[in-house]
């Protein structure tokens, strides 16, 4: 049986990498940039930053960012007509996975206008055409939308989450700036490392996973415990620089294999409450692994011993005890001590929560199957 595994095409990483791009541009051949970015990058100056490398150079672009935290189908609407009236023939997108996937929704839908509704990019999706050239600028050290064939949308008429899945939207390009990224306020840099980790902990333990995977997903496990706490509480130059690294690792991993259930939960809380993404995450990891370690936790003993623990000496009951702890104490170590009640979860949401869930696209890739009454107890733990 074959295995696919898609990477994008070329990558540049470290302080000021942001350079390289005015060259690759015109290396390309490009004339017009749609630059894709949100207000909050824009008004703290961050995306200047690669406006500026853009006037340097003489390249004209047009700015959007009409973007939402987590970004809706109309955003990405609109982005479409703007980028038709801006006349550009290059995406560039600055920002975190708000930016990007907004970015990918322009890009497949500018070359597969059959796909205007945007709703019918949910899931597995089977568009004809490669989308609009996107060369993607992460400022956060969690999503790895640079280097997946995901993205995310909220349809908020019907509150989910819609998670596109499709190698038509890969940027041709990843700039990792670790100096783009060192502007995250604290509170950011947390929840989206804890959205790197989930990935790599779910990528490793997903029921596809394969020994390329595994060997992207541990490396990114490690990298993320070493680095995460110095580069949130400490702003430590190398730390920042690894994270983003670690996360782009954790991204050609999981977007190959898939997820689990915390990221089907996450998509829920994120479409019901606006929950931030990674801290939905960060607030449900230790819940759903602690579930997850009944089949699973031999998985666990490998992390464990990769992290220096002796866990070939540990019990069934003592190697998900003590993986679960490693994970509460990095979240507690960077600030994240909240739970979903604190985001306005609530007990008569649960069964709703609970339905969507099961429906959503990460839930078959789950090393334990999980049922809609599992799913409600799950969120009340996670309370």
């Amino acid at each position: 049986m074959s295995m696919r595994f898609v990477l994008n095409e070329t990558s540049y990483f470290g302080k000021g990498a942001r350079e390289e791009l005015a060259g690759e541009i015109k290396k390309r051949g490009f004339e017009k940039v749609f630059l894709v970015s949100d207000k909050s990058l824009v008004d703290a100056g961050v995306t200047a930053k690669v406006e500026e490398i853009l006037e340097k150079a003489d390249i004209p672009y047009t700015l959007y960012s009409e973007i939402k935290p987590n970004p809706t189908i109309e955003n990405v609407l609109d982005g479409v007509e703007a980028c038709k009236n801006a006349k550009a023939d290059l995406i560039v997108a600055v920002g975190g996975g708000s930016s990007i996937d907004t970015a990918k929704g322009i890009s497949i839908i500018m070359t597969n206008p059959d796909r205007a509704d945007v709703k019918s990019l949910n899931g597995n999706s089977n568009t004809v055409n490669r989308g609009m050239p996107i060369i993607a600028m992460p400022t956060t050290a969690g999503t790895a939308a640079e280097v997946t064939i995901n993205y995310v949308i909220t349809d908020p008429d019907a509150e989910i989450k819609m998670v596109c899945v499709d190698p038509n939207d890969i940027p041709i390009l990843a700039i990792i700036d670790s100096e783009l990224m060192a502007s995250m306020p604290k509170s950011l840099a947390a929840a989206t490392g804890m959205d790197a980790l989930t990935h790599a902990v779910e990528g490793y333990i997903t029921l596809a996973h394969n020994e390329m995977s595994d060997m992207f997903h541990m490396k990114a496990i490690k990298m993320i415990f070493k680095y995460l706490a110095k580069a949130v509480n400490e702003k430590d130059d190398e730390a920042i620089e690894m994270m983003g690294m670690a996360q782009y690792i954790a991204g050609m991993g999981f977007s190959n294999v898939g997820l689990g259930i915390v990221h089907s939960m996450a998509h829920q809380l994120g479409a019901v409450y606006d929950t931030p993404h990674g801290i939905a995450n960060a607030m449900l990891l230790p819940t759903v692994m602690k579930f997850n370690g009944e089949v699973c936790y031999e998985r666990f003993r490998d992390i464990l011993k990769e992290l220096g623990y002796p866990a070939e000496k540990y019990t069934k009951e003592e190697v998900i005890k003590t993986f679960v702890e490693k994970i509460q104490g990095l979240s507690e170590e960077v600030g994240i001590t909240t739970t979903i009640k604190d985001y306005g979860a609530k007990e008569a949401d649960f069964e709703m929560l609970a339905d969507k869930a099961m429906k959503d696209p990460c839930k078959p890739g789950n090393p334990r199957e999980v049922t809609k009454e599992q799913f409600i107890e799950l969120f009340r733990k996670a309370m």
